[in-house]
C-alpha cells in the first residue's frame, strides 16, 4: 500500500533538543506547586503508583529516528504507548507526526533505534504476524480500481487466513460489523473509486476494523469527513477502547478533538516530542507557544470538561 507523506524535513543533522515536558513523569512540576513541596511530592508519588499498576506497553518507540533519504524527520523519539488507551499525536504541519506513525506501523524502517511490538522488534517479525496484531490506516491510501466497498473491507481479513484456514463465519461477522459501524451497509456493492473522499475514508476505516487487531494506528482518520461523521468515527474509536481494550494511536490536526478524545496526548515539534501526558496538563499556553508558535488562552469546555485553545496571535 502506497502512502503519501507530506512531512517537511527539519534538518539533516541533529539540532539543539527542544525541552520535553513529560507530565506523566513529572518532569515539569504541576502548576502552582513548588517542586519540593509536600503537595508536589504527594502528586509525584500518586502518579508513580498509578503508572506501576498500568500494563506494560504493547507498542514502544525506543530512541527512534526516521528519515527519507538524508532528511531526518523524526529524531530520537522514545514513546511508551499506553495499553488499552487512546493516544493522540498533535503538532504543526511537517513536524513528523505521520512519519512517526509510519515507523510505529513498520511502513518505514528506523534509521536509528527500534520499535517494539509486545516486546519484540517489529522489523524482525513476519509481516502476517504484525498484521494480526496491528492495524494501520495510513494517510491518503491509494484506492484499487474497480473494487467494491465490500471487497475492500474483506481484505482486512487476509492476515487471519493461511494454508489451513479458509473464509469462515468469524470473517463474515467481522466484515458485517465493520460495515455497520461505519454506516456503509447500503454502499457495500458500490465501487470505492466512485465514492466521495469522506465515504472512501470510512471504507478504509472499515477495512482496518475488519482486521480486528488489538493495536490500531490511525493517521488523520477524520480527514474529508463532515463534523457529524468526525464525531461518529471518534466515538467509534472510543467504543473500541471501552469494549475491546484496543490500544489506539491517532494523528489529529484538530486540537479540541484531540484533547476531547485522548487519554494520552503527545505534542510534537521539529521531529521531537515536546510534551506528553493527560490532555488537561499538556494543553497549556506554554506548550502551545512552544509547539505551534502561537500565543493562546486555554479554557475548559463546559460540555466535555476538556481543554480548548483560544489562539490570540503568533508568539514573538
Amino acid at each position: 500500500m502506497t502512502v503519501s507523506e507530506t512531512t517537511t524535513p527539519t534538518s539533516t543533522s541533529p539540532s539543539t533538543p527542544a525541552p520535553r515536558w513529560n507530565v506523566g513523569e513529572n518532569r515539569r512540576p504541576a502548576d502552582g506547586l513548588h517542586p519540593h513541596s509536600q503537595e508536589a511530592e504527594r502528586s509525584e508519588s500518586s502518579q508513580r503508583s498509578q503508572r506501576s499498576q498500568e500494563p506494560s506497553p504493547r507498542l514502544r518507540a525506543d530512541a527512534v529516528s526516521l528519515a527519507y533519504g538524508e532528511r531526518i524527520v523524526v529524531d530520537g523519539v522514545t514513546l511508551d504507548v499506553p495499553t488499552g488507551r487512546i493516544t493522540v499525536v498533535v503538532g504543526p504541519n511537517g513536524c513528523g507526526k505521520s512519519t512517526l506513525l509510519r515507523g510505529l506501523g513498520r511502513l518505514l524502517k528506523p534509521r536509528g533505534g527500534s520499535v517494539l511490538l509486545d516486546g519484540e522488534v517489529i522489523t524482525e517479525l513476519p509481516t502476517r504476524e504484525v498484521a494480526r496484531r496491528l492495524g494501520l490506516l495510513p494517510q491518503q491510501p491509494i484506492v484499487p480500481e474497480g473494487v467494491s466497498v465490500l471487497e475492500l473491507v474483506e481484505r482486512g481479513r487476509h492476515p487471519h487466513h493461511g494454508l489451513f484456514r479458509s473464509w469462515g463465519r468469524a470473517d463474515e461477522e467481522a466484515v458485517a460489523s465493520a460495515l455497520t459501524r461505519t454506516d456503509l451497509v447500503e454502499l457495500a456493492s458500490v465501487p470505492v473509486d466512485s465514492l466521495s473522499g469522506g465515504q472512501r475514508q470510512r471504507v478504509w476505516l472499515a477495512m482496518v476494523l475488519a482486521q480486528d487487531t488489538p493495536v490500531l494506528l490511525l493517521d488523520e482518520p477524520t480527514s474529508f469527513l463532515d463534523i457529524a461523521h468526525q464525531l461518529d468515527v471518534l466515538d467509534l474509536v472510543r467504543s473500541l477502547r471501552d469494549q475491546s481494550g484496543t490500544t489506539v494511536v491517532m494523528v489529529l490536526h484538530d486540537l479540541a478533538m484531540a484533547a476531547r478524545y485522548a487519554d494520552h496526548l503527545v505534542a510534537m515539534s521539529d521531529g521531537r516530542i515536546i510534551a506528553e501526558g493527560p490532555p488537561a496538563q499538556v494543553v497549556t499556553p506554554e506548550v502551545i507557544a512552544d509547539v505551534f508558535g502561537v500565543t493562546a488562552s486555554v479554557i475548559v469546555d463546559p460540555e466535555s470538561g476538556t481543554p480548548v485553545v483560544i489562539p490570540r496571535r503568533r508568539a514573538s
